[in-house]
């Protein structure tokens, strides 16, 4: 007998602009662009209209792909080795380091790293368990140039390191001495079908 589990899983990804002059802009959870929506769903498709369509059925088809966050293939894995190795390596509370980019490519499963890399280096989150089913980090991540953000990615290691989830979004304009704080909220349901 065989019987088969899936539980729902909910990140979302919410952002503070901090100017140089402590100035706070609250930009809320961030979005992709309709461009972004756009091409996600163009590429995707094609390669799912038939498979998904056959087993899902067409209105469950159109939703799913307009998700342009994405916790990868890499990070699940982690995940899974994780639960076999017993907690000693690799353990998923590795997760935190939070890393940005001016990279505009949708996310995919199989990103592996940020498409461009803003620099200086990752910043450790501080972890919390907000609520009994939620896992956040936050970290502040502080620029020395003008640059247009528009990714941010969540990793197992200060470098190199598992990418578990990448965002693409509007661009976000820094100059040197600007931070944007980084809130990456993940909710895991019970229950499952």
């Amino acid at each position: 007998m065989e019987f088969n589990q899936s539980i729902g899983v909910n990140a979302e990804l919410s952002a503070v602009l901090i100017k140089k002059d402590g100035t706070r802009i609250n930009l809320g959870i961030l979005k992709p662009t309709f461009m972004q929506k756009f091409r996600l769903w163009r590429r995707q498709f094609w390669r799912l209209l038939f498979p998904m369509a056959a087993l899902l059925g067409a209105a469950v088809l159109i939703p799913s792909l307009l998700v342009v966050g994405i916790v990868t293939t890499a990070g699940v894995n982690y995940m899974a080795s994780d639960f076999a190795s017993g907690g000693v390596t690799p353990t998923i509370s590795g997760f935190k380091f939070h890393d940005s980019g001016t990279g505009t490519v949708a996310a995919a499963v199989t990103d592996t790293a940020l498409g461009a890399a803003a620099g200086p280096a990752r910043v450790t989150g501080t972890p919390s368990n907000p609520t009994a089913n939620q896992y956040r980090s936050v970290a502040t991540v502080a620029y020395t140039a003008t640059l247009a953000i528009t990714e941010w990615g969540l990793f197992s290691a200060s470098t190199v390191g598992t990418l578990w989830d990448r965002r693409v979004f509007a661009a976000i304009n820094v100059v040197n001495g600007d931070s944007i704080q980084f809130t990456y909220t993940l909710t895991c349901n019970n229950g499952g079908t």
